[in-house]
């Protein structure tokens, strides 16, 4: 099964890592451990709740004027 995952940096440094189908959300230190530990958390959140897709998200980007 192929899956989304987003991936932004965190604040205490590494990565958080969500998956938007399902919305497991993790993190790690870096790009790679971030979605390896999504990838297991996922895998365990779908063991007990299956999922039934209806095609990937869309993901873009859009920008807001800046705030002082």
């Amino acid at each position: 099964m192929e899956l989304t995952a987003v991936l932004t940096p965190a604040e205490e440094g590494g990565f958080v890592a969500l998956n938007p189908e399902t919305g497991t959300t993790t993190q790690g230190e870096t790009i790679e451990e971030a979605i390896a530990n999504l990838k297991e958390a996922t895998s365990l959140y779908l063991e007990e709740f299956p999922l039934v897709t209806h095609g990937h998200p869309v993901v873009t980007v859009f920008s807001v004027p800046a705030h002082a």
